[in-house]
């Protein structure tokens, strides 16, 4: 057989083995990384490297920022933003996970601006209650208020030890009411499974270290 039409016959496989085998392939990653860079606000989140903070978080800043004007708190922004990071990462309805602070229970803010309208007033308030403490308000944002008589009935100032007692008393009254469980395996040994013992520490994660020292 002539030697073109071999060449012909190799370039037409390697032509068709192309089309049926190799694009589709490249399609289908193509799709894949098309779909996952289009997932920020479904399944995946993607995170600003310099702060920590999700862009969902981000994307909510300057209505943070409003509201923290108007309750006289805008230095404290980037704390405000680190406890939505801690909530929701910046997802769903509520991601101030406010609700429970406007009704007293789960669900009942379905719009973002509402929660944190809500959020921010809450924190507001008990960084008020606390005494400019923002490590006090920031537990009894978790805790609620109640957290706040308790420290300053032992010692005036919040430490992780007054958190792990109040939530260990908390939770034995609680209990029985099946509807408290530890989320974190440490709090199991001080049976300190009321709230998140450990809320104060996840926020200030996502807060710059070298202004943590200034709270």
């Amino acid at each position: 057989m002539p030697k073109y039409k071999l060449k012909t016959k190799f370039k037409k496989a390697v032509s068709e083995t192309f089309v049926k085998i190799i694009l589709p392939i490249i399609l289908v990653i193509g799709g894949i990384y098309l779909l996952s860079s289009n997932l920020g606000d479904g399944l995946t989140s993607s995170t600003n490297e310099s702060t920590g903070l999700s862009d969902q978080v981000l994307q909510y800043e300057d209505e943070v920022r409003t509201y923290a004007k108007q309750e006289g708190i805008e230095e404290h922004v980037d704390v405000l933003l680190a406890l939505m990071m801690q909530e929701s990462g910046g997802r769903g309805d509520d991601p101030m996970q406010a609700s429970e602070s406007l009704c007293g229970s789960v669900g009942c803010i379905d719009d973002p601006e509402k929660s944190i309208e809500q959020g921010v007033s809450y924190f507001a308030d008990v960084l008020e209650r606390a005494d400019q403490d923002v490590k006090l308000a920031l537990q009894s944002y978790n805790f609620g208020a109640g957290f706040i008589n308790y420290v300053m009935n032992n010692g005036g100032e919040y430490t992780q030890e007054l958190a792990i007692e109040f939530s260990a008393q908390k939770y034995e009254e609680l209990k029985h009411t099946g509807k408290y469980d530890c989320i974190r395996e440490e709090a199991e040994q001080y049976d300190a499974c009321y709230g998140d013992i450990y809320y104060v520490n996840a926020v200030l994660d996502y807060y710059d270290d070298e202004e943590i020292q200034d709270l």
